[in-house]
């Protein structure tokens, strides 16, 4: 594929007209994908896709399209060559860009990470033995993905690697469920097991009577795909230049000064550890990390390239979003089989669902609990809990009732397939928290 990549901006240069420029972003997979369910295989594919986005640029005039292309380049070449046509007419028409702003520096690039992963057919195979016996329903998506970037100014960028997600819920009866994933750059069988192992305890104290707790301020637990939601919302707007200007960034007031996290509490666009490309679709590279909130304070914003030019600013390689692509959470001191003694009495929550803000401005999010939330006694389960809804400030979640994170950290890979899969991801640990306050 990456020679096929360079095939196709080989014919992309030959297209070119007199003061004309072009950026491409070539992307290309093939996945796997196994769908379970009562721990049988109910559907299996792959998929072989490759497309790229063009943009066509006369001065600061731009016309952008995209295309599915076949991977034969007797069948792209004519293809190519309409949808330059294309954009060379929308391009005539088109109005001044003051924005605009992709890197004139050419660069080349391969970062190819190893493949260490089993054919699709080899891991749905152990999945099926380690969920005998069990109500399992899951998707299964791995395989190999790539990325890459090509001017008529000479970049030539390159980005591969392979990776799975499996998404999977075990149920027992009525509607007693627990939540799971595995992801990565390996495949350990092993690790599968003992989280289903650990799935089988939950499941057994989800069969105790459930209790409905009062509102009120509980200590609390959040596992790692609980902070995960709490991560996703965080980002949206969170950590941009854009947002930050225009003041509805919800950490307004952390970037002012006038509030702070724990000092326990850093996180990073780490792009050397994630599976998201090291450059983005005008070219420029990314820093291998950014830091976002150091010791509880905030650092650096994302920066996109049209923010850059708005701004009056660097870049720092930030897609258009401004949102993180690769997620990283500092780890704390806090071992994974230690939890339920240092949570006491409180509630163990899995996962956050229906989150959103109840005051952006104030940083306060809203959300329910759902699939494995237990009362804890004395460390240990006593039971299930009613689904509560909760309502909190991450000053006060991730700030002043922040007791602790986990030593442990989980991959959570973005399971998003729209169109194809995604490669965002975030390396989160559980958190411990005083006096959450639920609401309902």
């Amino acid at each position: 594929m990456q020679d096929y990549f360079r095939d196709i901006a080989a014919v992309l240069d030959g297209l070119l007209a007199g003061g004309e420029v072009y950026t491409s972003t070539f992307r290309s997979e093939s996945s796997d994908f196994v769908r379970f369910n009562r721990a049988s295989i109910r559907q299996a594919g792959s998929v072989v896709q490759h497309e790229l986005s063009l943009e066509w640029i006369r001065g600061r005039r731009v016309a952008s399209g995209h295309l599915t292309l076949a991977g034969d380049l007797a069948l792209d070449r004519p293809r190519l060559a309409e949808l330059v046509g294309d954009l060379r007419a929308r391009c005539n028409d088109a109005p001044d860009d003051p924005h605009l702003l992709y890197s004139t520096e050419p660069s080349e690039s391969a970062h190819v990470r190893p493949d260490a992963l089993p054919s699709g057919t080899a891991a749905a195979e152990d999945v099926l033995a380690a969920a005998r016996g069990r109500d399992l329903v899951g998707i299964l998506a791995s395989g190999s993905q790539c990325t890459g970037f090509a001017s008529s100014l000479g970049h030539r960028n390159w980005h591969q690697s392979a990776s799975l997600n499996f998404d999977w819920s075990v149920h027992g009866g009525a509607d007693r469920a627990v939540k799971g994933s595995l992801a990565g750059f390996e495949w350990r069988p092993a690790d599968l097991e003992a989280r289903f192992e650990r799935a089988d305890g939950e499941l057994a104290a989800l069969a105790r009577p459930a209790r409905s707790l009062e509102p009120g301020r509980y200590r609390v637990y959040l596992a790692p795909a609980a902070v995960h939601e709490l991560m996703e919302i965080l980002c949206w707007g969170g950590f941009g230049l854009r947002a930050h200007r225009t003041k509805t960034t919800p950490l307004l007031r952390l970037a002012s000064g006038d509030a702070q996290l724990a000092e326990g509490v850093s996180l990073w666009e780490n792009t050397a550890e994630g599976i998201a490309p090291d450059f983005q679709s005008q070219g420029f590279r990314k820093p291998d990390r950014v830091a976002l909130i150091e010791a509880g304070r905030y650092r650096d914003c994302l920066v996109s390239p049209r923010s850059a030019v708005e701004y009056d600013t660097d870049t720092n390689g930030a897609e258009k979003s401004e949102a993180p692509q690769s997620l990283d959470m500092l780890a704390g001191a806090l071992p994974r089989d230690q939890v339920l003694a240092e949570l006491g009495t409180g509630l163990y929550v899995s996962n956050l669902w229906y989150m959103n803000y109840s005051d952006r401005s104030a940083c306060r999010t809203t959300g329910m609990t759902r699939f494995a939330t237990f009362w804890v006694e004395n460390g240990e389960i006593a039971g299930p809990i009613q689904a509560m809804r909760f309502d909190e400030t991450v000053y006060r979640m991730l700030g002043e009732n922040w007791v602790g994170s986990t030593r442990d950290r989980d991959w959570i890979l973005d399971p998003d397939t729209y169109g194809h899969r995604s490669t965002r991801s975030a390396r989160l640990p559980g958190v411990l928290v005083d006096d959450f306050t639920f609401t309902l």
